[in-house]
């Protein structure tokens, strides 16, 4: 600095003040008790009765239209921890749990036999139960 004032910082530093009919007054607490909630609930209130009104229609058409913006809405509405189970043998006991490879190998050996002997190849194997 070529003088010797430094810096003016002074009373204009930081956030301006709000003009004097904007500040708070003795007895004007500001905004009124609720006033926020009231406000969230008005504009629940109105998109329930907008979504009863359209929302398989808007679901349908948003699929349709724009896919990715669908799956963005499915992924989010989601768990984070999404905790699928698919064992289904985790209630069975380790006699039940015999019992069960033993029906699933009687259920397969047919095919296993007749894999070894080349029959499969043609599709000429047994007939299936299913």
């Amino acid at each position: 600095m070529a003088d010797d004032e430094g810096r003016k910082n002074g009373d204009n530093t930081g956030r301006p003040k709000p003009p004097v009919e904007f500040q708070f007054k003795p007895g004007n607490p500001g905004r009124p008790k609720g006033a926020r909630n009231k406000l969230g609930e008005a504009f629940l209130e109105d998109m329930l009765a907008d979504w009863e009104a359209n929302g398989p229609t808007a679901i349908r058409e948003v699929r349709e239209t724009k896919p990715d913006a669908y799956l963005k809405v499915v992924a989010s509405i989601l768990p984070r921890d999404l905790n699928v189970n698919i064992n289904q043998t985790d209630h069975l006991t380790d006699e039940q749990l015999v019992e069960r490879i033993r029906s699933l190998d009687a259920a397969i050996r047919p095919f296993l036999d007749a894999e070894g002997e080349g029959r499969l190849a043609g599709n000429a194997g047994p007939a299936t139960a299913h």
